[in-house]
């Protein structure tokens, strides 16, 4: 399905052309019909085209499509930061930017730190990814396919490992990674901020140690470093709370939010400690599309839903189908090549490995295939792409969830 006009570095998961999509559905320009595990890879937590959002994309459309918001404010953009803000679970005095992307959160924030601290060097962890432009390449810890041919990152950057029951990483092997850190490669006090996502996404859905993050967070403290949590993928529902760095008892100087914060319209934001995102000089933030009144309009309607009461009737319901269909599927040995099931709430992953515990790719690429060919789209992730992540929208249809659960079971059933 690739056009010699479209660059051949893009990597396509899915050889097929989709037509159009409502919630969890989407059809192909043939009219055949797929279950989407998928959501645009965690932008579509309310779905395709929820009616809600289209609506205020309509509207908004009529009204006024762009306005640079450095050059003269425009309402939608204000009235959506002021509810972004009061929806953040913080408890200091919250401010931030829009941004047109993730990677543009996680880029601004950079400066945002430097400014703030007067401090260059950022620590990352093993397994992370925040985004593909140059800065974000050097924070993601992967090298194949994001950093190779690219040469010289942006820095100076170093990474630890990520501590978490999904991997096998403990705290204490992290904090004693982190001691040597400190007293072989870098003085601390040349660090201006650890970056880390509370739920790993590219690397599986991998969930971040709870004793380790309030260490930490201490640890910030005491030497005089930020924090930044990346919500990207994990934020706005995804694992049945508004974020999931709450579910570790800290609280993050900086928070960079993307994907499903615009209902599928291109958004991102920074946003933390008011003093921090004012540091720099006039001018030093901001974006000729960043906040775009479309975007805003479709970010107002998607906060309009994720009420707490839904975000929690939503993840317990895919959680509880997720986890007891694993665990059936485990207690019935559905397949040898069943692993671990990773991640928290609806934010899941299912590992497939060899006997031996090893990545097992190559079944993993057999699902995608065969899954696809039944109606049913699949994410990988992982280092060696061995993880399927489950992205379904949080607001898909009961009986559309066990169907397509129904057709994962098959497959996983049929691998050789």
């Amino acid at each position: 399905m690739s056009s010699e006009s479209i660059s051949q570095s893009i990597s396509i998961v899915h050889p097929i052309r989709l037509s159009h999509g409502k919630n969890a559905e989407v059809w192909d320009e043939n009219g055949k019909r797929y279950i989407d595990f998928v959501g645009g890879i965690g932008v579509l937590n309310l779905g395709h085209c929820h009616p809600r959002v289209v609506a205020a994309i309509q509207q908004q459309a009529t009204r006024l499509t762009h306005y640079a918001f450095n050059a003269a404010p425009h309402g939608p953009y204000v009235e959506f930061m002021e509810r972004l803000a009061r929806f953040m679970p913080l408890s200091y005095p919250v401010s931030g930017m829009l941004t047109n992307s993730g990677a543009e959160a996680a880029e601004n924030a950079l400066k945002i730190v430097r400014g703030a601290t007067g401090r260059t060097a950022v620590i990352a962890f093993d397994g992370g990814f925040h985004g593909r432009t140059l800065a974000t390449l050097n924070l993601n810890g992967k090298v194949a396919p994001y950093k190779q041919k690219i040469g010289v990152l942006p820095g100076p950057v170093y990474h630890l490992p990520y501590p978490s029951a999904d991997n096998g990483v403990t705290c204490e092997e992290a904090l004693k990674a982190m001691d040597r850190l400190f007293s072989v490669e870098i003085d601390v006090a040349e660090v201006a901020c650890f970056i880390v996502e509370p739920v790993q996404g590219e690397a599986g859905f991998l969930a971040l140690d709870v004793e380790f993050a309030r260490a930490l967070r201490r640890f910030c403290d005491q030497q005089g470093i930020l924090l930044i949590a990346d919500e990207i993928q994990s934020g706005f529902g995804r694992t049945g709370q508004r974020f999931a760095f709450t579910r570790l008892g800290i609280e993050p100087d900086l928070v960079l939010l993307g994907k499903s914060i615009g209902g599928g319209v291109p958004l991102g934001a920074v946003v933390g400690r008011k003093a921090l995102l004012d540091n720099l000089p006039k001018g030093g933030l901001g974006g000729t599309y960043s906040g775009n009144p479309i975007a805003c309009a479709a970010a107002l309607a998607t906060l309009d839903e994720m009420s707490d009461l839904n975000l929690q009737t939503w993840g317990e319901r895919q959680e509880q189908a997720i986890v007891s269909r694993y665990q059936r599927w485990q207690a019935e040995r559905l397949t040898p090549y069943l692993g671990r099931l990773t991640g928290v709430g609806a934010m899941r992953g299912i590992e497939l490995v060899k006997a031996d515990g090893s990545p097992a790719p190559e079944q993993l690429s057999a699902l995608l295939s065969a899954a696809r060919d039944a109606g049913l789209l699949l994410m990988p992730s992982g280092k060696s792409r061995h993880i399927v992540r489950l992205l379904a929208p949080l607001t898909i249809e009961p009986q559309v969830l066990e169907e397509g659960l129904d057709i994962l079971e098959d497959c996983l059933a049929r691998l050789a």
